[in-house]
Parts: structure tokens; C-alpha cells; sequence
């Protein structure tokens, strides 16, 4: 169970998902003294992706998407500069209600979003596992690697490691987070997929050589 309010740590292409880790660099002063409350006390820190234009005011408090992922830090290493390495393991996923400015890092009061899979949809993520397998597979044939999906990772498990580690743009990612629980964004997961695939064989067919 998360509390109420949690820092927030937002990063213009990071996006979180539940129990999956994230190794971090952290070296903003304000985000040095936020690892530093966080270990302190509950270790948690909320990942945010910032909306597009947070250039122009990033040393502020630039748009965040709404809904975001916790995290608990599982390993801290402080640095001699003060700078700290950090890995994150993703907890739940939460929707900012409103911030608060009284440090110099932010903190966000939150809703939780729970992602509890109903026993009906057990078989039907299932399913859609093996086909999202079957399209990594090929993909990762037509690349010359072997393809190897450890079976012991729990289907949830494996959708949101996918989610976050396979190469995407950090909106196809916060599309998939926001997703209405884990079977929807294999759904959208595989959609994705299978769109970027067919994109690749259009432009291989669309080069001529002269």
C-alpha cells in the first residue's frame, strides 16, 4: 500500500511498471535530497514522464502525465560527489490528484490504481502471451539472436518487463501504462508490435536498388 503522498521523480524518457526494476543515476541537487528523504524513510519515489515541451521550463515544475509508477529503492549507492546510483523495483501504478511546493523536489497527493487480474482473464493473458512470444520470436530471428522466455515469469510479470524494456518511444510507453490493467496492455502490447512489424516490411518492400 503506498501512502498518500510520495515524492515524484520526472524524467523525460523513463516510464515505470510494476515489478520491473530501473537502475537510475540520480545527480540534481533536488533529486539528491529526494533519495536522500526517501531512504530515510519509505524508500518510495513515484516515476512520472514529462509531457512534450518541458524544455522551456525544466529547472521548474514542467506538465507531468497524470498517471505514473511507484517504486521501492532496492539498492542505493551514494557517490562520492553526493550524486547517488539507485535501482527501483515498480510497486503500484498511481494518478497524480494535485502537487504540493514545499521542497525543492515534488511530491504528489495520489489515487492508487491497483492492477489485480480477475481469475476469468488468467487464461485469455495466457493466450495472448504465447502470441506476443511467437512475435518476439520472429523478430528476434530476423536479427540472428535465440530467442529464450524463461517460463517461470508470471504473465504479468513478463507483459510489463516487455513494456519497458523493448525498444519503444517513451509515449508508446506511457500509452501501455495506462492501460486499464495488465490484459489490456498485452493487448495494445502486441497491437504495437505487430504494427511496427508490418511498418518494417513496408519499407523493405518500398527500397529499390538501381
Amino acid at each position: 500500500m503506498l501512502p498518500g503522498t510520495i515524492p515524484i521523480f520526472p524524467l523525460p524518457n523513463v516510464v515505470l511498471f510494476p515489478n520491473v526494476f530501473l537502475p537510475l543515476h540520480i545527480f540534481e541537487p533536488r533529486y539528491r535530497a529526494m533519495v536522500a528523504d526517501a531512504l530515510e524513510g519509505d524508500r518510495i519515489i513515484g516515476m512520472v514522464l514529462l509531457q512534450p515541451g518541458y524544455e522551456a521550463n525544466y529547472e521548474g515544475r514542467p506538465p507531468v502525465f497524470a498517471i505514473g509508477c511507484a517504486g521501492v529503492i532496492t539498492h542505493s549507492e551514494p557517490l562520492e560527489d553526493g550524486k547517488y546510483d539507485i535501482v527501483l523495483r515498480g510497486l503500484e501504478r498511481f494518478r497524480i490528484l494535485s502537487e504540493d511546493d514545499d521542497r525543492a523536489y515534488r511530491r504528489a497527493h495520489i489515487d492508487l490504481l491497483p492492477e489485480s487480474i480477475p481469475e476469468g482473464h488468467r487464461a485469455e493473458l495466457r493466450r495472448h502471451r504465447q502470441r506476443l512470444e511467437a512475435l518476439l520470436a520472429a523478430a528476434l530471428e530476423r536479427s540472428g539472436s535465440e530467442p529464450r522466455f524463461p517460463p517461470a515469469v508470471a504473465d504479468e510479470d513478463l507483459v510489463n518487463a516487455l513494456a519497458q524494456y523493448l525498444e519503444l518511444e517513451p509515449l508508446e510507453r506511457q500509452a501501455l501504462l495506462e492501460q486499464d490493467g495488465v490484459l489490456a496492455r498485452c493487448r495494445a502490447l502486441i497491437d504495437l508490435l505487430e504494427m511496427k512489424t508490418l511498418a518494417r516490411r513496408s519499407a523493405w518492400k518500398g527500397t529499390s536498388v538501381h
